[in-house]
């Protein structure tokens, strides 16, 4: 006789796991691979070199400006704050062209495979805002907008977006710098405890600390516009 037993969760306890894994994939289609999001400017100062040195850049990027942007807005719109406005400020905070490029593209085509996949009147009502000229589709809450309606609690989803943001970089700066597949899966595990410190302080911030990005990497991300060879759209 079989014995099966009814006080274990059931693989399908936490249904959005599985969904939640699907989005952070590094093959999802969003054109991440495209974007080094200013760090290709450091490499050809040769600021940015090694392992070592790209795992330092990571380290400030995720602590500025995925702590004071992406992270607040998604907290902020798992909070009940109008995803047009978030949505609006976002655009207006986030100075270098290609940057704010990279983020609505992102975020357009996240938008687009949420909604064939996993589909939500959220989701349409802010793709509708997007499809309007309303609204432009960032990323970050492109995510965010997924994931709430997916029912993945906000610390996870936060953590999961800047786990992934994290990982596609590295990926990038594999190709870029060059680094070794070991190297990168180095710099992965070296970022677990700055991904968790960073959804931690997300968690205390203001809606004025929203944007406080440190100029240095603003500037890195304005002069790659104009490097004369690159890989990357920004």
């Amino acid at each position: 006789m079989l014995n099966t037993r009814t006080d274990e969760p059931s693989a399908s306890g936490n249904s959005y796991q599985l969904a939640l894994r699907q989005l952070t994939d590094s093959s999802i289609p969003t054109g991440a691979f495209a974007h080094s999001l200013g760090f290709e400017t450091y490499i050809e100062r040769g600021v940015v070199h090694d392992e070592e040195s790209f795992g330092r850049w990571l380290g400030a990027f995720l602590s500025q400006q995925l702590t004071y942007s992406d992270a607040p807005a998604m907290r902020f719109l798992y909070e009940g704050w109008d995803v047009l406005e978030l949505d609006g400020l976002l655009t207006a905070q986030l100075l270098p062209r290609q940057v704010r490029e990279a983020s609505i593209k992102m975020g357009n085509r996240m938008l687009d495979i949420g909604t064939e996949v996993f589909p939500s009147a959220e989701l349409s009502a802010y793709r509708a805002l997007v499809s309007s000229g309303r609204a432009a589709g960032h990323q970050p809450l492109a995510f965010a907008v997924v994931a709430r309606s997916l029912g993945v609690p906000a610390a996870e989803a936060i953590a999961a977006h800047l786990f992934a943001t994290v990982t596609s970089l590295t990926q990038n700066a594999l190709r870029a710098i060059p680094l070794g597949q070991t190297a990168g899966q180095r710099v992965l595990r070296n970022a677990h405890d700055a991904v968790a410190a960073a959804v931690e302080r997300a968690a205390r911030l203001t809606p004025d600390d929203f944007g406080a990005v440190s100029p240095g990497l603003e500037i890195s991300q304005m002069r790659h516009e104009r490097q004369r060879a690159r890989m990357f759209m920004s």
